[in-house]
C-alpha cells in the first residue's frame, strides 16, 4: 500500500507520542523525522528507536520545503512511509503541502494527532478556548516585524486573546525568550502608542508545556519582563476580555495578581 502517514509527537519528549501513533509506526517501511518546526527540549532518538524497533531518518528543512519532501514522497510510492512531527502533525504549512502532494500522486495520507501547543497553553492557563482570536509569531529582532502588534491589537478590539508564539532556531539551539519579545512589543508601542502592550498590560507566560514542570505566571508587563521562567520553549498569551472564571484561574493557576478579578466582565 502507497501511503504517508503524518503522526504528532507532543510537546516534550519521546513519551509524547499517542498509542495508535506507536502502532502506525511498528507497521511502517520507512519512517521520517523532522525536528526543525518546533523544539522538543528532551526527546531523544535514540531511546525513541529502542521503543518504537525503527530507524528514523531525519529530513531537513530544505529537503521538506525547497525540495517538497521528495525523498518521503518517493518511499511511499512503494510502501508505507511515516512522518513523526513535532506537536501536532498539521500545524505547519509544509506539512499541508506534502500532504496535498501526495494526494495528487494518489498516495494516501492518513493523520494521527498528537497534543499542540494550541490546545496545551488553554489548559494550562485555564483561559477559554473559544475566546482566542488569530495567533502570530513575535520573531527574532534581526526579522523584526510589526505583525504581532498589529494582530494582538486587531485581537483586542474583539475582546480575544492573543496567542504568541516565540521564534526558534531549532538548528542553532536558540529560542527567543519571553523578556525579549516583550521588549520587542514594547517598542512597537513606543512608536505607535496606541496603548495596547504598556508596562500595566497583563500576560502570561509560559514556558515547556507539555513538561512534567511547565512554568505559568501571569502578571503585568513590569513584572513579567524580569521573572525567570527557566528553560525553553516559550510562549505568551496577551488576555482579552476575562470572564470571571478566566480571571480566577490566571490568579489560582498562573499566581496573577488578584486584582486582575476586577477587570473581569
Amino acid at each position: 500500500m502507497t501511503e504517508i502517514v503524518f503522526i504528532g509527537l507532543g510537546l516534550h519528549d519521546e513519551m509524547g507520542i499517542s498509542l495508535r501513533g506507536l502502532e502506525e509506526i511498528k507497521t511502517a517501511d520507512t519512517v521520517f523525522i523532522e525536528l526543525y518546526t518546533n523544539l522538543l527540549p528532551n526527546f531523544s532518538t535514540e531511546n525513541f528507536q529502542k521503543i518504537s524497533g525503527k530507524t528514523l531518518t531525519s529530513v531537513s528543512r530544505k529537503e521538506l520545503e525547497e525540495e517538497g519532501g521528495q525523498k518521503i514522497l518517493r518511499a511511499a510510492e512503494t510502501g508505507k512511509a511515516v512522518l513523526l512531527v513535532p506537536g501536532d502533525p498539521l500545524i505547519a504549512t509544509t506539512h499541508i503541502a506534502l500532504r496535498l502532494e501526495a494526494e495528487k500522486k494518489r498516495i494516501k495520507t492518513h493523520i494521527i494527532h498528537g497534543a499542540s501547543i494550541i490546545s496545551a497553553v488553554e489548559g494550562l492557563s485555564g483561559l477559554h478556548n473559544y475566546k482566542f482570536g488569530k495567533s502570530v509569531t513575535v520573531p527574532f529582532p534581526e526579522n523584526f516585524s510589526e505583525t504581532p502588534y498589529e494582530v494582538i491589537t486587531q485581537n483586542r478590539k474583539l475582546e480575544l486573546h492573543t496567542l504568541c508564539l516565540l521564534d526558534i532556531q531549532v538548528e542553532k539551539k536558540r529560542c527567543l525568550s519571553i523578556k525579549e519579545s516583550l521588549e520587542s512589543l514594547l517598542k512597537i508601542e513606543e512608536k505607535n502608542k496606541k496603548r495596547i502592550i504598556t508596562m500595566k498590560t497583563l500576560g502570561v507566560g509560559i514556558a515547556r508545556a507539555g513538561s512534567k514542570n511547565p512554568i505559568v505566571k501571569a502578571d503585568f508587563l513590569e513584572n513579567l519582563l524580569n521573572y525567570d521562567f527557566g528553560a525553553p520553549p516559550y510562549s505568551v498569551i496577551f488576555p482579552g476580555k476575562l470572564h470571571f472564571m478566566e480571571a480566577e484561574a490566571l490568579i489560582v493557576l498562573a499566581g496573577a495578581p488578584k486584582k486582575v478579578m476586577e477587570m473581569a466582565k
